[in-house]
C-alpha cells in the first residue's frame, strides 16, 4: 500500500504525540501491535496484528517521473494518516500566559472583545465583496460565452453546419476550465473542489496544510470563476464558504505571512483558540453571502464545523453574516443600477414562493416523505459513483497535466453532452410577453417558440433551479426533464472532485428540481382532476432539498437555508421532512460526500462520540507509550536531538520531575510544546546564558506571537557544540495544569473529555501521577465502527 499524501492529499508532516516511538519500518517488515477487534454482540474480542505501515517505498521513482509513465499509486482508504498535525484549541496557560492576563484590565478585556466584533464585522464585509465580485465575474463571462455561442447557433441554423456551433461551444467551455484548472493544479491544489470537508475538518481541530492562506483564496475565487464560466456541472455557492474561512483567518491575525506584511494589530488573537472561533465565522458568512440565509450560516458552522461551541460565539457570528448578506446586497444593488434595493440577498436567489399559488395540503406529506426516501437513493448512488472515480483519480490521475487535462476533457463532453441534447429535443414552447429566459433558443422550433431543452442546459445552473422552480405548468414535457436529470446526475457527478475550485450545492439542487418537478408534472397527468396538485414548482423545490439532502446530509441548516432562500416559512415542515427522511436513508447505504472524501484523505477526525461497543477499551490500551519527556531543568542537546529526530516529530511532551532511585517515569509537572520549544532555542533562552548576561531581555509571549503560525523548523536553528551542553530552565514557559486521566478511564469518557475540551494531548497517568502514556487525536480516531463490529484503522508513517 502507498499513501499518496504528496500528490493528492492536504496531509502535512507531523504527529501529536509524545508517545510511542512509532518508527517507519523498511522492506515491508512489520511492528506487531495487538488491537482488539470486537464483536457488538458481547465480552468475546479476538487478538489481532496490526501493522504500522512505511509508505514510501511505493511512491513514484524519479526514473517514472522522467520517462513520463503514469504509474498507479495503490490506495486503501482504512489508513489514518500521521502527516496532519492538530490545532492547540486548549490555552496554555504558563506563568507568561497568566501574567499577562492578570496585568489586564477590565477595560482592556472591554476592548479586546469589541475587537472581536470588528473582526467579525470586516469578515462579514470582505466575504459580501467577494462573492459580489465572483457574481458580477460569472455573470459577464458567462453573458459573453452564451451570447456569442446563441448568435453563432442561429446563423448556422439557417444555412446548415451546426457542427461548428458545438465546437466553438465545446472550446470556449474548455478554454475557461483549462485556466481554472491549470491555477489550481500547478499553483494551489488545496483549492480544488469545494473546500468544505478541508474547512470542516479545521473546525474540527485539524491542521490542514496551506488551507487558509491567502494565495488559496486568490486561487479559489479565480478558479471558481472559470469553472462556472466553463460550463461544468458546479455552482459557486461551495466554495464561498471556503473563501470566507479564509479570509477570517487572515483579518483577525492582523498581518499576512504570505506577503510578510505585519499591521501590529490584534496580536492578542494570534493563537488556534481565537483564529478557530474567527474561522467559523467566516465559514457562516460564506453561507450566508452564497444564500442570502444568515440564520442558515449560524447553524451551518453549528452543524458541519464548530467541534466546539462557545455560546460567546453564536451572536458575533450571527453578526458577520448579516454583514455579509447586507454587504452583497448594497453592492449588486449599485452594479444592477437599483442603489438601496436590497431584495437579492445572496448568489443564488429561488425567487419568492407565494403562499397562494403553490400552498400544500396535509395528504401530500406523505408524498414529500417518498420524494425525500427518492433523493436518499439517489444521493447514495452519487456518492458511491463518487467515491469509485475518486478512488481511480487517486490512482491514476494523480499529476497535474493529467488533472487538467481531465477537466477539460469533462467541460467538452459536458458541452457535447448538452449541445446534443438541445439538438434532438423537439420540446418546443411559446416565447410569451413575461417570459423571463435570458437566452431563449429557438433552434428548429417555429417562430414565436424557443427550445425548452435549452432552458436548462444553455443557461448558469442558478437561472436552470429559478426557471424549474418558477417556470408556468407546461414548461417542460416529462421526456425533457427525465433526459435531463440523467445526463446532469452523471455530469455532476464526474465533475465533483476535479481538480477546479467548484461546489456541489447548485448541482444537486437542479438534478432535484429536475427530478422533482417531473414527480409533479406526472401527479397532475395520472389523477382526474389534476389542478389539485397545483404548481409543479413546489414539487422541484422538495426535489431540490431531497437530492442536496441526499448528497451532502445536512438536516439543520440545510433546513433553514433553504426556507430563507425561499423566502417562505410555510415550507419549514415539508423541507425538514424531506431532508430527514433523505439523511436516513442514505446513511444506510453510505455516509455524506463530505465524509466520505475526509475518509479519503486518511483525515484523524473525531465524531460527535465515541465508537458504540468502545466502552471494553481503556486509556492504558489506547495511549502511546513509551512517553518522551523532559526534565524541569533539560539538557540543549537533548532537546534539539529530540526535536530532530524526524522518525517521531512529536509535537508534545510531558514535563516530569524525576522520581528518586526508580527507573519508572517521573512524576507529570507540566506540558510543552514543539512550537514552544523552538522559539525558545531560536531566543537561546538558557540558563548559563541568563546568569551571564544580567542585561537579557525577558521572553514575552509576543515572542512566541510573532513565530505563530510558521514556526521555523528545527533544522534551521543552530546550537553550537558549546550551547548543546548548557542547560534550558522549563518552568516559566510549559503549561503546569495539563489535562490528566488514569489509565483505567474508558475509551468513551476519554473521548468526550478530549473533543469536549479540543484537547491536542491528553497525559495518561498512574495512582502516583507517573506519566505512562499520551493520548493524541490519532489514537481516538483510529476506532470506528465497522461492518462486523469495532475496529481499529492502520496507521500511515508518512
Amino acid at each position: 500500500m502507498a499513501n499518496i499524501t504528496k500528490k493528492v492529499s492536504w496531509s502535512s508532516r507531523g504527529d501529536e504525540s509524545g508517545g510511542g516511538e512509532r518508527t517507519p519500518l523498511l522492506n515491508g517488515s512489520e511492528e506487531v501491535r495487538y488491537t482488539r477487534q470486537f464483536s457488538g454482540d458481547g465480552g468475546m474480542f479476538h487478538i489481532g496484528r496490526l501493522s504500522t505501515v512505511d509508505l514510501e517505498e511505493d511512491m513514484t521513482s524519479d526514473e517514472d517521473s522522467v520517462r513520463g509513465c503514469p504509474k498507479e499509486i495503490p490506495h486503501n482508504e482504512k489508513l489514518l494518516s500521521l502527516k496532519y498535525e492538530s490545532l492547540d484549541y486548549d490555552n496554555s496557560e504558563n506563568q507568561l500566559f497568566l501574567e499577562e492576563e492578570r496585568r489586564m484590565s477590565f477595560l482592556g478585556f472591554k476592548c479586546l472583545e469589541i475587537s472581536r466584533w470588528v473582526i467579525c464585522g470586516l469578515i462579514g464585509f470582505l466575504t459580501g465583496l467577494i462573492a459580489c465580485c465572483i457574481d458580477i465575474a460569472v455573470e459577464n463571462l458567462a453573458g459573453v460565452k452564451y451570447f456569442v455561442v446563441k448568435q453563432n447557433i442561429e446563423k448556422f441554423t439557417e444555412v446548415g453546419g451546426l457542427s461548428i456551433s458545438l465546437i466553438l461551444w465545446a472550446v470556449l467551455n474548455s478554454a475557461f476550465v483549462m485556466v481554472g484548472a491549470v491555477i489550481v493544479a500547478f499553483f494551489e491544489p488545496g483549492a480544488a473542489g469545494s473546500g468544505i470537508p478541508q474547512i470542516k475538518c479545521y473546525l474540527n481541530g485539524v491542521k490542514i496544510p496551506r488551507v487558509v492562506r491567502l494565495k488559496t483564496l486568490v486561487v479559489k475565487v479565480c478558479g471558481v470563476i472559470c469553472s462556472v464560466a466553463g460550463g461544468l456541472a458546479v455552482g459557486k455557492e461551495g466554495p464561498m464558504i471556503h473563501s470566507g474561512a479564509v479570509v477570517a483567518a487572515g483579518v483577525s491575525q492582523g498581518r499576512s505571512t504570505s506577503l510578510k506584511k505585519d499591521f501590529k494589530i490584534f496580536e492578542y488573537f494570534r493563537r488556534d483558540t481565537e483564529k478557530r472561533d474567527f474561522v467559523s465565522a467566516g465559514a457562516a458568512a460564506g453561507v450566508s453571502a452564497a444564500f442570502g440565509a444568515p440564520v442558515g450560516g449560524v447553524l451551518f458552522s453549528l452543524e458541519e464545523g464548530a467541534s466546539f461551541w462557545n455560546q460567546m460565539l453564536t451572536w458575533r457570528i450571527f453578526f458577520a453574516s448579516m454583514i455579509s448578506t447586507f454587504t452583497l446586497n448594497f453592492f449588486l444593488s449599485i452594479y444592477n443600477k437599483k442603489p438601496g434595493d436590497l431584495s437579492s440577498p445572496g448568489l443564488i436567489n429561488f425567487g419568492r414562493f407565494e403562499s397562494d399559488s403553490v400552498a400544500y395540503n396535509l395528504y401530500e406529506i406523505p408524498l414529500f416523505i417518498v420524494m425525500g426516501a427518492v433523493g436518499g437513493l439517489l444521493g447514495a448512488l452519487f456518492n458511491i459513483l463518487n467515491y469509485w472515480l475518486t478512488i481511480f483519480r487517486i490512482r491514476y490521475v494523480h499529476r497535474p497535466c493529467l488533472q487538467v487535462m481531465e477537466a477539460m476533457l469533462v467541460a467538452a463532453v459536458t458541452a457535447t453532452v448538452s449541445f446534443a441534447m438541445i439538438y434532438f429535443s423537439n420540446d418546443c414552447q411559446p416565447l410569451g410577453p413575461d417570459q423571463s429566459e435570458d437566452y431563449p433558443l429557438q433552434l428548429f422550433c417555429a417562430d414565436g417558440e424557443y427550445n425548452s431543452m435549452a432552458t436548462a442546459f444553455f443557461n448558469t445552473p442558478e437561472r436552470s433551479v429559478r426557471s424549474l422552480f418558477h417556470n408556468p405548468p407546461g414548461s417542460y414535457n416529462p421526456l425533457t426533464l427525465s433526459l435531463f436529470t440523467l445526463t446532469y446526475f452523471f455530469l455532476a457527478c464526474w465533475t465533483y472532485g476535479l481538480t477546479v475550485s467548484a461546489g456541489v450545492f447548485i448541482p444537486s439542487l437542479l438534478i432535484g428540481a429536475a427530478w422533482g418537478r417531473l414527480f409533479g408534472i406526472l401527479l397532475a397527468s395520472i389523477t382526474p382532476n389534476g389542478s389539485i396538485w397545483a404548481d409543479p414548482g413546489k414539487y422541484a423545490l422538495i426535489g431540490a432539498a431531497a437530492q442536496l439532502g441526499g448528497i451532502v446530509r445536512m438536516t439543520l441548516s440545510l433546513t433553514v437555508i433553504m426556507v430563507e432562500a425561499t423566502g417562505n416559512v410555510t415550507y419549514g415542515l415539508p423541507i425538514m421532512l424531506v431532508l430527514l427522511t433523505a439523511k436516513i436513508v442514505g446513511d444506510y447505504f453510505v455516509e455524506g460526500l463530505y465524509d466520505i472524501h475526509i475518509k479519503l484523505q486518511s483525515v484523524p477526525f473525531l465524531h460527535l462520540e465515541a465508537p458504540a461497543t468502545s466502552h471494553w477499551l481503556t486509556a492504558r490500551e489506547v495511549m502511546g507509550a513509551p512517553v518522551t519527556c523532559f526534565n524541569r531543568i533539560e539538557k540543549v542537546g537533548t532537546i534539539v536531538d529530540v526535536l530532530s529526530n524526524t522518525s517521531t516529530n512529536h509535537n508534545g511532551f510531558p514535563v516530569v520531575v524525576p522520581v528518586a532511585a526508580s527507573d519508572d517515569m517521573g512524576k507529570i509537572c507540566g506540558l510543552i510544546l514543539r512550537s514552544q520549544l523552538i522559539v525558545l532555542l531560536k531566543h537561546k533562552v538558557f540558563v548559563e546564558l541568563a546568569r551571564s548576561r544580567l542585561t537579557q531581555r525577558k521572553l514575552q509571549l509576543k515572542d512566541f506571537r510573532d513565530a505563530y503560525p510558521r514556526f521555523p523548523p528545527i533544522q534551521s536553528i543552530h546550537v553550537s557544540q558549546d550551547e548543546r551542553e548548557c542547560m534550558m530552565d522549563l518552568t516559566e514557559f510549559m503549561n503546569p495544569t495539563p489535562y490528566t486521566v488514569p489509565q483505567e478511564t474508558s475509551l468513551p469518557r476519554v473521548f468526550k473529555l478530549f473533543r469536549a475540551l479540543g484537547l491536542r494531548h491528553l497525559v495518561v497517568v498512574d495512582s502516583e501521577n507517573r506519566v505512562v502514556g499520551l493520548v493524541t487525536r490519532k489514537d481516538l480516531a483510529r476506532y470506528h465502527m465497522g461492518k462486523h463490529g469495532l475496529e481499529e484503522m492502520q496507521l500511515a508513517q508518512t
